[in-house]
């Protein structure tokens, strides 16, 4: 199935599948960064990329759940080891198939891939234009970006915005499977807040549609997550 693509600034096109899963292309001097990879769609992201312009250069996810990785393999055998992984330094033990080595609840699917990361990624690394935001609970070693030209926020699963901006701390609907899959709900919570602490003029998620302007939907989601907790 085609992905669906939405170019919502210059430097950012968000691409999704069936609706639900949504993987990002950011636009650098060499060619794209791919965040998220959603499942099974190597081919169409790499026609995506082709299609606007320019070539898949590198893949960064926010976290390590199978609708955040599940291309990655497909992809490095299509684009090969040129094309580096860059995956959350805590997630990737568990990538690997070791989940003793990370404390605490590990909600949710964690495909074990075969493809090795080519760096680990931590809070205040730079990857092109994008700055990298430690955003922990909903996976151990759960990332943002953002992208420090326009002050976009590439968030992950730290909210969705399906049914409205949600942080997924708590059971909602219509779309509960964030919350299902969160690993530690009072510390995306306290990651929601760093993230509307720095105004975005964008928004966009995991699950869900861009939010432009986000800084009164991300204060109303962030104050019902506060009442539920």
């Amino acid at each position: 199935m085609a992905l669906k693509s939405n170019q919502l600034t210059p430097n950012l096109t968000q691409l999704t599948k069936f609706g639900l899963m949504n993987a990002y292309l950011v636009r650098e001097d060499d060619g794209f960064t791919l965040v998220d990879t959603t499942m099974g769609a190597a081919r169409d992201l790499i026609a995506a990329a082709t299609d606007a312009g320019a070539q898949i250069r590198r893949i960064a996810v926010t976290h390590g759940h199978g609708d955040h990785v599940g291309s990655v393999d497909q992809l490095r055998e299509k684009l090969g080891p040129d094309v580096p992984f860059l995956v959350p330094e805590v997630d990737v033990q568990i990538l690997a198939g070791d989940r003793s080595a990370v404390p605490g609840v590990q909600r949710g699917s964690w495909p074990k891939l075969k493809t090795s990361p080519d760096q680990l990624l931590q809070a205040g690394d730079r990857v092109g234009s994008l700055e990298v935001l430690a955003t922990p609970g909903h996976t151990p070693g759960h990332i943002a970006f953002r992208d420090v030209r326009d002050n976009s926020l590439i968030i992950g699963d730290t909210f969705h915005s399906i049914g409205g901006l949600t942080v997924p701390s708590y059971f909602s609907l219509p779309f509960p499977l964030p919350w299902v899959g969160t690993c530690d709900r009072a510390q995306v919570l306290e990651s929601a807040k760093s993230l509307a602490a720095l105004e975005p003029s964008l928004a966009v998620v995991g699950h869900g549609p861009a939010v432009r302007d986000p800084q009164a939907a991300m204060a109303k989601a962030i104050a019902t997550a506060d009442q539920k907790a």
